[in-house]
């Protein structure tokens, strides 16, 4: 399984240090891609009152984000940021990476893009239009061409669903371990030894042929010896904490409406009104 991340920058040297801590990353570098390709020189780089000219579309920032399957607002924004100067990295990686890849775009100073579309409308930027013109009413599909012997003509429009996939972020679980001291005690025996001496009074006689052997000198030694305390400490695991995924794929019914237009011709020679069907085109 792979994720696609995608990341907005201030400048263009900070998104190519943010390619090159992927890369070393182990992330190969045709997976990244760098949305302009060059610097981009913006006349007011974030002071625009007006929202980018997507009809227009000068520098195509619009139509280079076309194959990202963003949806229509996320791409209006972005394409905003770049035209403001900001450059984007959208790499593609595999889930095994994809927490250290965020932790690599946050690092190299990545910026909020949801921040800075506050800060433009506090500007007056107006934000993504949807269908409408910027005067607020609904802009007008139909249109009169005349060629040749045609009085005019209406064109017969139809809409197409495209449903793409994007990552969304649920939220993190961080695992930590810390180390917490816990006072212990516990008593023991010790056996402590000590040298006694005392004199006694004696009043006994000897004899002539003993007094020799009581005087001639004499050394008694004696070794007093004692017990202390020893701590040892012996690291033993009670438990483990494992963390990982479980991923699983569900199927999502995506329902929305998708507009067409009919023809219904009326003819007054004739009195008859019909529907003229539309020709559905091959894909």
């Amino acid at each position: 399984m792979t994720r696609t991340l995608t990341a907005f920058f201030d400048s263009h040297g900070d998104a190519m240090r943010a390619v090159e801590r992927l890369a070393e990353a182990g992330i190969p570098r045709d997976s990244v891609r760098v949305l302009p390709d060059t610097e981009v020189s913006s006349a007011s780089s974030g002071t625009s009152t007006s929202s980018y000219d997507v009809e227009q579309d000068e520098k195509g920032f619009w139509q280079s984000l076309a194959d990202f399957f963003f949806p229509e607002e996320d791409r209006y924004s972005y394409t905003e940021a770049m035209s403001r100067g900001s450059v984007m990295v959208s790499a593609t990686v595999d889930d095994s990476i994809a927490n250290q890849a965020e932790d690599i775009l946050e690092e190299t100073g990545t910026v909020n893009i949801s921040e800075r579309e506050e800060a433009w409308r506090s500007e007056g930027w107006r934000g993504w239009p949807g269908s409408s013109t910027s005067n607020g009413t609904q802009s007008s599909a139909s249109a009169t061409r005349l060629s040749g012997n045609e009085e005019g003509t209406i064109p017969v429009a139809e809409e197409e669903l495209r449903i793409g996939k994007r990552e969304v972020d649920k939220g993190r679980v961080r695992v930590r371990s810390y180390v917490v001291e816990t006072p212990v005690s516990e008593d023991v025996r010790l056996r402590d030894e000590s040298v006694r001496v005392e004199r006694r009074p004696i009043d006994e006689a000897i004899a002539s042929k003993d007094a020799d052997e009581l005087f001639r000198e004499r050394t008694i030694e004696v070794e007093e010896r004692g017990e202390e305390a020893v701590v040892s400490k012996t690291a033993r695991v009670r438990e483990e904490v494992a963390i990982g995924k479980d991923v699983e794929e569900r199927t999502e019914t995506i329902s929305d409406k998708v507009r067409h237009t009919e023809v219904k011709v009326e003819d007054d020679r004739s009195g008859e009104s019909r529907d003229t069907p539309r020709r559905r085109s091959s894909r």
